[in-house]
């Protein structure tokens, strides 16, 4: 009631407010009780079962912990695998285990292919304009085959292979470099890695990276650093801003300034840059200077996208590969530094197949435990816990009950993985879970890259970066962390980005 009254209007609306809104309020719970029962009366199935709340905010007051995801699966636990919770006005069904949520990706898919974004993740995303968060409509089948065939399909992989190497061995040289000029002091991964990862996605995205733009908007060159954190930081963080509206759209007429301000400001930041940037490729391009990437592509063969749409694109393959590979290369190697027994497993795998010779990508096939680390990784510590909601445009079922059009969809990625009936002891850290049960080069062991027709389109990317990264990293190096660091596990908002990097010691293997 404080927002309401804090208006600037006169003294009459600021005391009638709070009223209007009580009633507005009352009048929402009785529509939503009708309307409940109207649901539940439309099909001979059950609805799921719902966690109690109280009146008009439903569980929001239960969630008001920063990893929703945890509570999602301690309440599976009792509730089972699908039931439903309020959050203010919306009614959200929470999926939380692999059964479920193929069912939802997979069987129900017709029912359920759409998108329903938060407020950030709609300023953010232009309003869908970028295909993970598009609706599965003709514009994401259209751009999602232009992405395979440039980016991230096999083929695209094959041509972009000098890239990876290039993002390799930088790293390697920086950090024997670091052992060189700061001997004893313990090394910050994702300060060398990040950096590295993102200069790939410019050349893949923009067929070169920078070392700096000038953005007339803004009327000043800004360096790389700040492009990165413009690009990738910020807008990773800007994804999971809670705007209250999201859960009172009845009350969506106040204002939420500190929020507005916030997203449009990256909005904007986000934009001017990408423009920048594309303009600069452009002049390249006039000059006859053609290179193989995702922009030249979409120039030469994608002549319906809009100029926005072209921006977002873009921009999506930019920031999917600077951040979610970094995710699962950064946990995998704090695990490793963490458990010295199974790094030592790890390298003495590498060195059976290697020997004296530098693992490469045709290696992969032949290191079952690597890729037992990798996917047991993406298992503890999937990169988006909780995937962005899904909208029922028409009744369906799931799990053995009835979900009625109108339902949001929360397929609980955290908590498919964590599920005690399918993993043992989930919360452990344990690689040699993938040896026996499942193909080494299965790219969906887990849930994280999700499934069925939206599908994660990078993941063969992701899979060869990481793996690669990882090898290379305990083949040449010791790793251990630094003093304390084992207790750091802490994560970023709704995610589970490592919210301080890893520090750790390293040595040079003989």
């Amino acid at each position: 009631m404080e927002a309401i009254q804090a208006l600037p209007m006169g003294t009459a609306v600021a005391v009638a407010g709070p009223a209007i809104a009580l009633g507005g309020l009352s009048l929402l719970f009785l529509k939503s009780f009708v309307y409940d029962q109207k649901k539940r009366s439309s099909s001979s199935l059950p609805l799921p079962p719902g966690i109690p709340g109280l009146p008009v905010i439903g569980n929001l007051l239960q969630l008001k912990e920063k990893k929703p995801y945890k509570t999602f699966t301690k309440w599976a636990e009792i509730y089972g695998p699908i039931y439903t919770i309020k959050t203010g006005a919306n009614t959200l069904v929470v999926l939380n285990s692999n059964d479920v949520a193929k069912e939802a990706m997979v069987t129900r898919f017709s029912s359920i292919s759409t998108r329903k974004l938060s407020k950030a993740l709609k300023i953010l995303t232009s309003d869908k304009s970028m295909v993970a968060m598009s609706d599965y409509d003709e514009f994401h089948k259209t751009v999602k085959r232009h992405i395979l065939t440039n980016v991230l399909g096999p083929n695209a992989q094959k041509r972009h292979r000098k890239h990876r190497d290039t993002l390799m061995q930088n790293t390697l040289n920086q950090l024997h470099a670091h052992l060189k000029n700061f001997p004893g002091e313990s090394v910050n991964l994702r300060m060398i890695f990040q950096p590295e990862l993102f200069g790939l996605a410019l050349k893949q995205a923009l067929g070169k990276d920078v070392e700096s733009i000038y953005v007339e908007e803004l009327g000043k060159i800004l360096s790389r650093a700040e492009v990165l954190k413009i690009l990738v930081v910020d807008p990773m963080e800007g994804a999971i801003e809670v705007d209250w509206r999201d859960f009172f759209p009845y009350l969506k007429w106040i204002p939420n300034k500190g929020f507005e301000r916030k997203l449009g400001q990256m909005y904007f930041y986000r934009q001017v840059v990408m423009k920048a940037l594309i303009e600069d490729q452009k002049k390249r391009i006039a000059s006859g200077e053609t290179i193989n990437c995702y922009l030249d592509y979409l120039l030469s063969d994608a002549k319906a996208i809009s100029e926005q749409e072209m921006i977002m694109l873009i921009w999506e393959a930019i920031i999917e590969t600077s951040d979610t590979t970094l995710v699962t290369t950064e946990w995998a190697m704090y695990e490793l530094a963490k458990d010295w027994k199974r790094q030592d497993c790890l390298y003495q795998e590498i060195q059976n197949v290697c020997g004296s010779g530098k693992i490469t990508e045709e290696n992969l096939c032949q290191l079952p435990y690597l890729s037992a680390v990798f996917h047991e990784t993406l298992r503890k510590y999937s990169p988006a816990p909780v995937i962005p909601l899904r909208y029922v445009h028409e009744d369906t079922e799931l799990g053995g009950y009835h979900i009625p059009a109108g339902s949001e969809i929360a397929i609980n990625i955290y908590g498919c993985n964590m599920d005690k009936k399918l993993w043992e002891n989930p919360d452990e850290w344990k690689p040699e879970r993938f040896l026996d049960k499942y193909d080494t080069m299965d790219l969906h062991k887990t849930m994280a890259f999700g499934g069925g027709r939206r599908v994660c389109a990078g993941s063969l990317q992701a899979m060869l970066i990481s793996c690669t990264a990882i090898g290379k990293l305990v083949q040449e190096f010791e790793w251990t962390l630094k003093a304390g660091e084992e207790e750091n596990v802490d994560t970023l908002g709704l995610t589970t980005t490592k919210l301080h990097p890893m520090l750790a010691n390293i040595k040079q293997r003989r």
